[in-house]
């Protein structure tokens, strides 16, 4: 081997090999005290967001309890939300269509946001303040119920739709940040988490499982006997009108 083709082999090596990172142990202090530091506040910061949920966990198992006698008899769930709301409200329309933690019948849910075709041709044709208000009146009917997600409270197109929504005669429920703020005034309830964006939205995921858990426990009540092969459409009403 020649030391000219020893040098590339070498230069080769270190171009590809990253990085020795710093050993540290788990738990042990890291080595940025920096990001250790904002690591700590923002854990630091759940509690307040938790905090607030329990103040307000009454509010949590009446929609968990309504929402299932509404779906029981047919009707639907729309959600909606930006960016990592999106990802929160069709965390929760998986949790209906799919199943939570138990065996149970699918429900109908539907995630605005997830309908990238209409989204963008509404956003196209229209404006992206109205993508879900078009998708709301297309979809709704009385008796559903629309949970539209922000952080901020403020997002033209939640707002757009939950105006569309209560001509509708479709319930409106906001998971939002701190209040007040307009989406909690437009919708029909709000649960308005008392903590920084960031844990806000975290704070949100606890918050819908919350609603899981008392949608299911509802929906035990009704149906004790539904498992795997249920069926899909014995509804009191016989279907969704």
């Amino acid at each position: 081997m020649t030391a000219e083709w020893s040098l590339r082999e070498a230069d080769l090596r270190a171009l590809t090999t990253p990085p020795a990172l710093p050993a540290v142990l788990p738990g042990a202090t890291f080595v940025d005290p920096d990001s250790a530091g904002a690591v700590h506040a923002h854990l630091d910061s759940v509690l307040p967001a938790l905090d607030s949920l329990r103040s307000q966990s009454g509010r949590l198992a009446a929609w968990g309890v309504e929402l299932a006698q509404r779906l029981l008899r047919g009707h639907r769930l729309l959600a909606a939300g930006n960016g990592g709301s999106a990802a929160e409200a069709q965390h929760l329309t998986a949790e209906l269509v799919g199943r939570f933690d138990g065996e149970r019948v699918p429900f109908s849910a539907i995630s605005l946001h997830a309908e990238s075709s209409a989204v963008t041709a509404i956003a196209n044709d229209y404006g992206y303040d109205d993508v879900f208000a078009r998708q709301v009146r297309a979809h709704g009917r009385s008796g559903d119920v629309l949970m539209l997600l922000s952080t901020s409270g403020k997002s033209p197109n939640l707002l757009r739709a939950a105006e569309a929504a209560s001509r509708l005669n479709v319930t409106t429920w906001a998971l939002t940040g701190v209040g007040p703020n307009p989406l909690a005034d437009a919708c029909d309830e709000a649960v308005m988490v008392d903590a920084p964006n960031a844990n806000a939205q975290e704070g949100h995921l606890i918050a819908l499982h919350a609603v899981c858990r008392a949608f299911d426990l509802e929906v035990g009540r009704h149906t004790p006997d539904a498992g795997p092969g249920a069926a899909y459409g014995g509804w009191p009403n016989g279907g969704r009108p």
